[in-house]
């Protein structure tokens, strides 16, 4: 429900609305390097679902790469233009990820029929001592509407010809606290508004000012890239109906 002192711009803020899929992450019981969950169930971390015909992913030094995440587009809500079927991921170097050493990798669903990958013994348990993620979750799924970000680029819209920052700066304590709670775009999630601690990649290119996050991994107990930062998907809307994932990009930053 909009705060009181927001009423007047009710209107204008319905249009800057999206839609998401907020994403629960449920921390499993497993060791690392165990897995219960089907292969091609979406999850943070554990083992891929992966065809033996293609080529595993191997960072710049010609490591394999550990899958941070995987998106199984059948067991989540739909979104206007993001695929309703096959799995993407995201793979992480082992050693450089903190370079954006990192592959993002879509398989349609034909692929999900071949045989695939089952033994992980190329991947040790010290692959996994510098990852942003070191603990197995298990994902599941709801659709929620954001309304707008204090860090996203695209949420540009100005109350009274003040941007967000400004306007936050003539509120009380109790209407400041409202207005945060109005347009939190924090948590895991598919779509929707981003969140960062620094800023927004996305304004300082201007091919890059329209894409749309895919995915937002944020901080939780067993998950945080660097200092309590977050970790992104972007990738061009026309790439993404087209389901042309190999020009998305992998993002992140921290305190």
């Amino acid at each position: 429900m909009i705060p009181d002192f927001l009423k007047k711009f009710e209107s204008d803020l319905k249009k800057y609305e999206r839609e998401f899929v907020r994403i629960k992450a449920k921390p499993r019981k497993e060791k690392l390097l165990e897995d219960n969950l089907e292969l091609t169930d979406s999850k943070f971390l554990g083992f891929p679902f992966f065809p033996k015909e293609k080529e595993y992913p191997k960072d710049k030094s010609g490591k394999p790469m550990i899958m941070i995440a995987q998106l199984n587009f059948e067991q989540i809500p739909k979104l206007e233009h993001f695929p309703e079927n096959g799995i993407l991921q995201l793979f992480l170097s082992s050693t450089d990820w903190y370079d954006e050493d990192s592959k993002i990798i879509y398989h349609s669903k034909e692929e999900l029929s071949k045989q695939t990958l089952a033994d992980f013994s190329f991947l040790s348990i010290n692959d996994y001592e510098e990852m942003p993620i070191y603990k197995l979750h298990q994902l599941s799924f709801e659709k929620g509407i954001d309304k707008g970000g204090s860090e996203d680029s695209q949420f540009d819209y100005l109350f009274d010809e003040t941007d967000y920052w400004d306007f936050t700066e003539s509120l009380n304590e109790e209407q400041e606290k409202q207005f945060g709670e109005y347009f939190d775009s924090m948590g895991h999630k598919i779509g929707g508004y981003a969140e960062f601690t620094q800023s927004d990649p996305r304004d300082y290119n201007a091919e890059q000012r329209n894409d749309i996050q895919v995915l937002q991994i944020d901080v939780d107990d067993h998950i945080m890239f660097g200092d309590s930062g977050l970790g992104h998907i972007f990738i061009n809307k026309e790439n993404l109906i087209k389901k042309d994932f190999s020009k998305a990009y992998f993002y992140w930053d921290c305190c």
